[in-house]
């Protein structure tokens, strides 16, 4: 009796082991493998700290190895330690110190997404896509993108010379002057009767500075209805999730906003919906973006593109869709690791492809290439009513000098801080700037206003038929 149940133990023994005996002794494989690798980082680690010519320090061995190893997978994945954790908490809540430019890393060098609105980096004419290769005339090759920033940032007031790497132009340097950055997250103006929306970045501070544009668009004294918005999201590197969920709400009365997928967990995937109501009361938008804009910025374009909510004005986007999660660790900052991937309401990857717009407007200079001076009949001897018209023509040549060609009158209302709480000195330092910022002729809001002029036209002409 004893020997026939050992026999049938033995049997079911036997039988669950052959079927599962490949993935048992793949997983021992694995794990030896594992151990046998720890093993190998630990004897590496002993040769380092008993031969290594000089004194070395334990904690910055081991964070030197955690870096190597999260900065290998991709190029948003790093380790934090507990100044830089410390330091992107309050760039996350809107002031910090440096030069005001996104950065990642790309083949060794630091690329630059986008230089923040008004700050020395924007002043200094750096661009989205330019690298830099030597800061203070040291190479940034074999330097981690933490210990690069690390260098950039510094006491306001000191200047940084940037070796900088730009696509048709031979290497030159810059010099920077650090400062106290303020990021004004939300500027916004009406012209001619369209409402203008510039969003530099989504931190903590964005869908407060965008319902206080709406607030003021429908308060403000003798302007009439808006006949549309541009949302500005151009060189605005992304930010916060919630930020991009909760604008694009603003716009949607329903539907998905964006999902976030894992392939190694699609089962917390999470998808975000949007809510009724509309901020802007259904008017025509324009969303304009470039290569600057990425991430957040890509979130709500996509999204109010395949809802058909908005026209996408401007050139392909960044194409950030990778989702970082940023895990502290007790006593030693934090990792950021990416875990997943942004996908718009129709299913489509934004990671490495972007956000296509619909109208592709390339930044352009304009230039008039109509004289200046032409013939016209008054100016034929002996044409007749010689008079007629000129008083008025020469007023609105005058009108015409006065103003730039996107529309603005000498720059003295546009992108009128929505920010009362900074200081007046402060405001007044920010208005110089943009004043002379509008200066430039903006092509691609030039477009962006005449495509809102024409929708709105279309839409009068068919309301009048309708009647």
């Amino acid at each position: 009796m004893i020997n026939k149940t050992l026999k049938i133990v033995l049997l079911s023994t036997f039988i669950v082991f052959s079927s599962f005996s490949g993935s048992v002794y793949a997983t021992e494989t694995d794990n030896k493998k594992t151990y046998d690798l720890l093993n190998l980082f630990g004897e590496v680690f002993e040769r380092v700290r008993s031969q290594y010519v000089d004194d070395t320090d334990d904690q910055k061995l081991i964070e030197s190895a955690i870096s190597g190893m999260l900065n290998s997978l991709d190029p948003h994945s790093s380790y934090l330690d507990k100044k830089t954790f410390s330091d992107m908490q309050v760039h996350n809540k809107g002031e910090f110190g440096g030069l005001g430019i996104e950065v990642t890393m790309e083949n060794g060098l630091v690329k630059v997404i986008s230089p923040i609105d008004d700050t020395p980096a924007f002043k200094a004419g750096i661009k989205p896509g330019d690298f830099f290769t030597h800061l203070d005339g040291n190479p940034i090759i074999g330097m981690t993108l933490n210990e690069a920033v690390d260098q950039m940032r510094g006491k306001v007031g000191t200047d940084i010379k940037l070796t900088v790497l730009r696509e048709g132009v031979d290497p030159f340097d810059v010099t920077i002057t650090r400062a106290v950055i303020k990021i004004r997250t939300v500027r916004s103006d009406v012209v001619d009767d369209i409402g203008y929306v510039r969003i530099t970045q989504f931190n903590a501070q964005a869908m407060v500075g965008l319902e206080k544009a709406f607030n003021k668009f429908n308060k403000e004294p003798g302007k009439g209805k808006l006949r549309g918005v541009i949302i500005d999201l151009r060189s605005n590197p992304g930010g916060l999730l919630d930020q991009a969920v909760s604008i694009s709400d603003a716009f949607l009365d329903s539907g998905e906003i964006v999902s976030i997928r894992s392939k190694k967990k699609p089962e917390e995937g999470q998808r975000f919906q949007a809510r009724r109501g509309d901020i802007s009361g259904g008017i025509p938008i324009v969303v304009m973006i470039n290569g600057g804009s990425a991430s957040a910025s890509e979130i709500v374009a996509g999204a109010l593109q395949d809802h058909g909510r908005a026209i996408i004005l401007g050139t392909k986007s960044f194409g950030k869709g990778s989702v970082q999660t940023i895990q502290p660790l007790s006593g030693y900052g934090a990792i950021k690791i990416t875990t997943s991937r942004y996908y718009t309401p129709s299913g489509r990857s934004i990671q490495s492809v972007g956000i296509t717009p619909d109208i592709i407007v390339p930044l352009a200079k304009i230039e008039s290439l109509e004289p200046s001076k032409l013939r016209r009949e008054r100016d034929l001897r002996g044409a007749l009513d010689k008079d007629n018209g000129q008083k008025k023509d020469k007023k609105e040549d005058k009108e015409k000098a006065a103003k730039n060609v996107d529309g603005h009158n000498d720059g003295k209302d546009d992108d009128k801080d929505d920010d009362k709480d900074d200081d007046k000195d402060d405001d007044k330092d920010d208005d110089k700037a943009d004043d002379k910022k509008n200066e430039t002729k903006d092509y691609q809001l030039t477009r962006a206003r005449d495509l809102i002029r024409g929708i709105s036209l279309y839409q009068e002409m068919k309301s009048s038929e309708n009647q």
